[in-house]
């Protein structure tokens, strides 16, 4: 359906030839391109004209989904685009797959719980939050990927420029916001935040998760969910739910 558009030829009903103009003034491109096709082929299938607006709106719907989903996509700011179709399940070979598909149900963000993507270097934790917050996307879900070292490095000139408060909301703002190589640097107050409020996909090394401090919103406690990425010399992993009854987030197996 979407292939077929209108011939160019210029309409000879008095009522149709200011048609495409006030479509294009309402913003419904698709109707615009396709009415006349459409309009043919229902005279040909001896469609009602319930059925041939249908059609219309139909198109026009997926028409406006597919650029709300290229707009998310392209504000998100992911550095590649990847899927969990393209996730390599061998490497590492400990891992709760289970678990990991099961966070693409995406429940966590309507729950505001934060995912926490641990284990060393090389072993996929990126990917799997680039595909998250991509997923997040084709949901129409507003998302903002980021590294915790440019999120922290722009909380503190905004600081020093007496305008944090504004430079926070971007990043509250999304749905979901996706930190990388998070624990590679201290996190401070000014970037604590960014770990706290809303729902988090964060990807951080295993031997620095011990030296992060997430600390709990006015609401609540923190509530994140872990899975643990292990590369073939280990023979362990788990995945725990966790709700810290201090600001010191807990590792628990």
């Amino acid at each position: 359906m979407g292939k077929n558009k209108n011939t160019g030829a210029k309409p000879t009903n008095p009522a149709e030839q200011g048609l495409p103009a006030h479509l294009e003034f309402l913003g419904l491109p698709f109707m615009r391109d396709h009415y006349d096709a459409l309009a043919n082929q229902a005279a040909q299938s001896g469609l009602s004209h319930v059925d041939y607006l249908a059609a219309l709106a139909d198109g026009e719907t997926a028409l406006r989904r597919q650029r709300s989903i290229k707009r998310r996509i392209k504000l998100a700011r992911f550095p590649v685009v990847k899927t969990l179709e393209q996730f390599r399940w061998s490497w590492p070979s400990s891992i709760n797959r289970a678990a990991v598909q099961n966070l693409f149900r995406l429940k966590f963000i309507d729950d505001k719980t934060n995912v926490i993507l641990l284990g060393g270097v090389g072993l996929g934790k990126t990917h799997l939050a680039t595909a998250l917050g991509y997923a997040a996307c084709l949901e129409s879900r507003s998302v903002l990927f980021t590294t915790a070292v440019d999120a922290v490095n722009t909380l503190s000139a905004a600081q020093a420029a007496n305008r944090l408060k504004s430079e926070l909301k971007r990043y509250l703002a999304p749905s979901l916001l996706c930190v990388d190589e998070l624990g590679f640097l201290p996190i401070d107050k000014r970037g604590s935040p960014i770990c706290s409020s809303r729902s988090s996909v964060c990807a951080m090394s295993r031997d620095l998760w011990l030296s992060l401090r997430i600390e709990p919103t006015k609401t609540g406690r923190v509530s994140s969910t872990m899975i643990q990425f292990l590369p073939r010399q280990y023979s362990t992993d788990f995945f725990t739910t966790r709700r810290p009854s201090s600001s010191r987030a807990r590792v628990t197996a």
